[in-house]
């Protein structure tokens, strides 16, 4: 573990963040901080504070609205990150996805490792670059380990959609963004998908605008 002196400004950071009261300000693409691997957590914010940063993701995470919020998402750079989905979509399109509700849960320290080979291709969009949405393919099968917020380890197989999640936000923790993976022929607005795009799959966008699918 590194020396109070060595933490000081990370939970500085934290606090100045969470003096400002309500939601905390989204990053937005082209932030270094979404560039560069963040640190593993060892202790740098503390129980306390930790459980009030916690909290602090979680109420930004629904106030976007999203599925999931990386701590670089907010510029803090430490490998933290929150999950929830209510799945609040139709049937069919929570079976073409293997979309299911998930809890909320803290990741600590994530890391992913695909379970066997099949991948899927969903339009996915993120915080961090608002309006936009593209495919990604995506390991449909992936073991997480890591902690929760309390040092519990974390040791979980996730299937369907929220292996998609916990992919997108441990890759933020590693500084990537969705669209590194992305068939960028597929890059559409929030609008197009909508007006054009909106269904279970992307096959249709894959036909029309000229990308392959897995």
């Amino acid at each position: 573990m590194a020396p109070p002196s060595d933490h000081a400004p990370l939970a500085e950071r934290v606090e100045e963040l969470l003096a400002a009261g309500g939601t905390l300000p989204i990053v937005a693409a082209g932030q270094p901080v979404l560039r560069r691997g963040a640190e593993p957590y060892d202790g740098q914010l503390g129980p306390a504070l930790l459980a009030r940063f916690v909290e602090a993701l979680r109420a930004t995470m629904h106030a976007a609205p999203g599925v999931g919020l990386a701590a670089p998402q907010v510029g803090v750079p430490l490998r933290i990150a929150v999950i929830e989905d209510p799945a609040p979509v139709p049937e069919e399109v929570a079976v073409a996805r293997g979309r299911v509700p998930q809890p909320f849960r803290v990741l600590v320290n994530p890391v992913y490792e695909p379970v066997g080979s099949a991948r899927a291709a969903f339009f996915e969009g993120c915080l961090s670059v608002p309006g936009w949405q593209a495919v990604v393919a995506r390991h449909t099968e992936v073991r997480l380990r890591g902690e929760d917020e309390r040092g519990h380890a974390l040791d979980e197989v996730f299937t369907g959609w929220p292996a998609r999640i916990v992919q997108h936000e441990t890759d933020h923790l590693d500084g990537m963004l969705y669209l590194d993976r992305a068939e960028l022929r597929s890059l559409s607005t929030n609008e197009a998908v909508a007006a054009l795009w909106n269904r279970p799959t992307p096959e249709a966008a894959a036909d029309a605008l000229g990308f392959e699918l897995p």
